[in-house]
């Protein structure tokens, strides 16, 4: 054999087993990298592939209200999914789901012939529904009970509790903003399945547990809010307005006992609006519009002009600087000159000649128009700063509307004289009833709010809900004068149809026009609080494009009157026999 053959085949025999060589050194070490290095990634990827993961909701926890009632709790309802490998008899499983689920044909037929791992047909489906369809024993079908917020009281409170959406999350309200403690951890249904997907036989399922979610307990009460809901409604209808808005609270510490924003919206079907309204022509975005207008809380989302209620913090502002005492005379000809502009007071004849209490009694524009001059435009500023005004009331609802104010170098005489009695500017309800309360409660400012304590299912605080507050807002002093103010506003003043025999209430009423002035609409309010001497309960209410008579003394302080004679003794405040000045007790 020739030499030069030899060799060429020593080394071709030498690459081929090179290359085999490397190639087995190649399988060896990816081999290697697979089972020890990539292990454990490959087992998740076959555990992932012959298993079948279905989620189990957790069951969010119970809004309670001061009483202990129930306002929000769960409900139990099924979720009906399909696997598509498993289905034995596709015809017969279309049928029943289409009947029972009340669905077309086409939808449910889609997803039985959907090749999907599993295929989601319908959720919220009601429990007995779900336990019919269990009977069947339809070979693919699967039935999960599953969780649906349920609110027992329908419309009650509901720009307040808020509701969740079908994943169970807190959509507005306090749904969403105390979303972190109410919703719990889902928990899953794992089932082994061979290669084409179908569960193997007496493998059993692994349950992880869900984590149900903790109770919000809360200061608002049932009962004071039923009354309150009664009373606006009542108003609602007999002076056709737009919409009444009406907060209780503890003017102490900030609690509120009563959120009303009539009209309210059954939490058990938010997506359906409180109307009568065609909405047939509308597009998408307009009818999600009137939703969301639907769900506002007119309250703490929306701002307006105060009106005269807003005297009560120009006085005290007044108090504060010591540029007004009781005493002090003023001189009404019915209207007041600044500048070029003509501002009336609501008696066309005038006052004449009246004190600093009179005043405020009268709610007289020409004396507060005074009364902002003597504080001035620097200083009306600083106390809006002070009594808190320029900041948000921290309220714990999400949404909560800033003031509009003027930036003070734009503040001119004309300005400093409508903010005086309460316009030319916003404020929301809430802010104007915070600040009251810090007004008549010796000068602290309160955070209001609805949240109290956060307890798990047995029962047990988990945390106990805090607050900022703020003291020596106003002096003590400035306190007490301005509770024997509005005192002599509802015994002697605009205010006497708020008056409850047994009673000494305090208060101011407003009315004011709504924007853009000129349309002939007014927004009618009252503020009102008890005993006078130590106010335990504050209430505002506010009556929006009201038809016929408008004026605040009129028709809102009677919602007042009628609400205060149904919650106070309800809250345990007792009547005390009333001496008028002059009168002989002995």
């Amino acid at each position: 054999m020739n030499p030069k053959c030899k060799t060429y085949n020593r080394k071709k025999m030498v690459f081929v087993f090179t290359f085999c060589f490397l190639i087995v050194l190649v399988l060896v070490g990816r081999l290697v990298k697979l089972m020890i290095f990539e292990s454990e990634y490959y087992q998740e990827l076959a555990e992932d592939l012959h298993e079948r993961e279905r989620s189990i909701k957790a069951a969010r926890g119970k809004i309670v209200d001061a009483s202990g009632t129930v306002l929000a709790t769960n409900r139990t309802v099924c979720t009906i999914s399909v696997v598509h490998s498993q289905i034995k008899d596709p015809e017969q499983v279309i049928e029943v789901l289409c009947r029972e689920l009340d669905l077309p044909e086409e939808t449910v037929r889609k997803r039985v012939e959907k090749r999907s791992s599993i295929e989601r047909v319908k959720t919220n489906v009601e429990k007995e529904t779900g336990d019919r369809i269990r009977e069947y024993q339809l070979e693919g079908v699967k039935i999960d009970e599953d969780f649906r917020r349920y609110y027992p009281y329908g419309s009650l409170a509901s720009k307040v509790l808020g509701f969740t959406g079908s994943d169970n999350q807190g959509i507005i309200g306090l749904e969403v903003m105390y979303d972190e403690y109410l919703q719990g951890i889902n928990g899953t249904i794992l089932t082994l399945t061979d290669a084409r997907g179908v569960e193997i036989a007496d493998a059993g399922e692994e349950r992880v547990e869900p984590v149900p979610g903790n109770d919000l307990y809360i200061s608002l009460d049932y009962n004071i809010q039923l009354y309150a809901q009664q009373a606006a409604l009542k108003a609602l209808e007999q002076k056709q307005a737009t919409y009444v808005s009406i907060i209780i609270m503890n003017p102490q510490n900030g609690e509120i006992y009563a959120n009303v924003n009539v009209p309210e919206f059954d939490l058990n079907d938010p997506f359906t609006l409180n109307t009568d309204l065609d909405t047939s022509g509308l597009t998408d975005q307009e009818k999600q519009d009137l939703l969301n207008q639907m769900w506002r809380n007119q309250s703490i989302n929306d701002t307006y002009e105060p009106g005269s209620t807003f005297k009560v913090i120009t006085a005290s502002a007044a108090l504060e600087k010591g540029v007004v005492s009781l005493t002090d005379t003023f001189s009404c000809p019915g209207y007041r000159m600044v500048e070029d502009r003509r501002i009336r007071c609501h008696k066309v004849g005038g006052h004449g000649t009246e004190t600093f209490v009179q005043g405020i009694q009268n709610s007289c524009n020409p004396v507060f128009i005074d009364v902002g001059q003597r504080i001035g435009t620097e200083d009306f500023y600083h106390y809006f700063q002070q009594f808190g005004l320029l900041s948000k009331t921290g309220v714990d609802l999400p949404g909560e509307a800033a003031t509009i104010m003027h930036k003070v170098e734009n503040i001119g005489a004309v300005e400093l004289a409508t903010i005086s009695f309460g316009q030319s500017f916003q404020i929301t309800p809430m802010q104007l009833a915070t600040t009251i309360s810090s007004i008549i409660n010796g000068g602290t400012r309160v955070t209001p709010h609805f949240g109290v304590e956060i307890r798990d299912r047995e029962g047990k605080v988990l945390k106990e809900l805090q607050y900022e507050s703020r003291e020596n807002v106003v002096s003590k002093e400035t306190s007490d004068t301005m509770r024997f103010l509005m005192e002599k506003v509802v015994s002697e003043g605009g205010g006497k149809n708020a008056r409850i025999e047994g009673y000494r209430i305090g208060g101011k009423t407003a009315t004011s026009q709504t924007l853009p002035r000129g349309t002939n609409k007014y927004i009618a309010s009252f503020v009102g609080f008890a005993p006078a001497e130590d106010p335990q309960v504050l209430g505002i209410a506010i009556i929006h494009n009201p038809q016929g008579v408008y004026y605040g003394g009129t028709i809102a302080a009677p919602v007042i009157q009628d609400i205060f004679s149904n919650i106070l003794p309800y809250l345990g405040i007792e009547k005390e026999e009333i001496v008028s000045e002059g009168e002989d007790n002995g």
